[in-house]
């Protein structure tokens, strides 16, 4: 009876730890990684997405097509974080996008929902 009793714990506590909450931390490395099946994990129902060429508010589904094919069109080489922090319940992250095609500046905006945070803006500037 212990060891029914011992498995069971241990197996909700790595169901627990599988969950862990969303982080700015996270998002960094998927981008850094050009990963988009990775990103769009944590994109909210609605993200604001600026591009050199357009500004738009799109769906979760949109907006990882969006992100896809920008990430295709400018294969990254690497992220690098600059600053990051928390303003008024806002998580945010900037940072330097460097791709096969040149450098963009990179602002990523996340909000608290719940127990995770997800990203609600996301913007590529290029770097003059």
């Amino acid at each position: 009876m212990k060891n029914l009793a011992g498995s069971v714990i241990l197996i909700f506590s790595l169901f627990l730890l599988s969950f862990k909450p969303h982080s700015i931390d996270d998002v960094a490395t998927a981008i850094r990684s050009g990963n988009v099946d990775q990103l769009s994990l944590y994109l909210d129902y609605r993200v604001d997405i600026s591009l050199p060429d357009k500004t738009d508010s799109y769906s979760k589904i949109q907006a990882e097509m969006i992100i896809r094919d920008f990430f295709t069109l400018n294969v990254v080489r690497n992220f690098q974080v600059k600053q990051k922090g928390e303003n008024a319940g806002l998580f945010y992250c900037i940072g330097v996008l460097q791709t096969h095609n040149g450098d963009y500046r990179t602002s990523l905006f996340m909000k608290q929902k719940g127990d995770r945070q997800y990203l609600q803006e996301l913007r590529f500037q290029p770097v003059q």
